[in-house]
């Protein structure tokens, strides 16, 4: 009897359909009425909702913020944040809540990066090879994209640098090509985002890359 053959289940970039029903499914949630909720409830929430932020290691989804703090809808999570920025505004306060990498993170204001420096833990910043840069440049502008391509476009060999990328959680395999053999698809992470300051990959600076280099057919 022969056995089945093995499934690889990759992770895929979110369905452009699939992530249209999700927001008009948030959008129908936050419709949804509620009695008001007291001054008192509302401080409360403010403080929650500010700990889970502040206690949270990477930028935090809408979905998880209203689940850890057990607010009703995204609506209520989006005024309560705005709540707490205007008071961080207010009282000159050194950190504001921005949304980066598709989720909320409390951070410095950049007013302040110079005296942070000085503190011993400060965690010191990512340096890149430029074969590094430049890899993690084409994958983020051409994502998801073939091995083949980033070296057409590189006209070198990235194997090797795609691996360190990945160990360094900023690129991730993607699926696999229709074309012959099947080959790995590559792009960016959540924490590429992050580390870059960005909401999501559209936000990238507008950059034309290089076209790929013609191989030329043998005789």
């Amino acid at each position: 009897m022969k056995s089945k053959p093995k499934i690889n289940r990759l992770r895929s970039p979110l369905n452009p359909q699939r992530r249209r029903l999700n927001n008009r499914l948030r959008q129908q949630q936050d419709k949804l009425p509620f009695s008001p909720r007291s001054e008192e409830d509302v401080q409360s929430l403010r403080q929650i909702t500010e700990g889970v932020i502040f206690i949270a290691r990477e930028p935090i989804t809408m979905t998880k913020l209203v689940q850890y703090a057990r607010l009703r809808n995204g609506k209520e999570a989006r005024q309560l944040i705005e709540q707490l920025n205007k008071q961080y505004d207010q009282t000159n306060g050194a950190y504001r809540i921005e949304q980066v990498a598709g989720g909320y993170q409390l951070m410095s204001r950049p007013v302040f990066c110079s005296w942070l420096k000085r503190l011993e833990y400060t965690v010191a910043p990512q340096r890149f090879s430029k074969p590094s840069i430049e890899t993690l440049a084409v994958i983020a502008y051409r994502q998801p994209v073939l091995r083949a391509e980033i070296e057409a476009i590189r006209g070198v060999g990235c194997g090797e640098v795609i691996r360190q990328l990945m160990e360094r959680d900023l690129v991730r395999i993607a699926g696999r090509s229709e074309e012959l053999g099947r080959p790995y698809l590559y792009a960016t992470t959540r924490t590429f985002l992050g580390l870059f300051g960005l909401e999501a990959i559209e936000d990238l600076p507008t950059m034309k890359l290089p076209a790929p280099l013609e191989v030329p057919e043998a005789a």
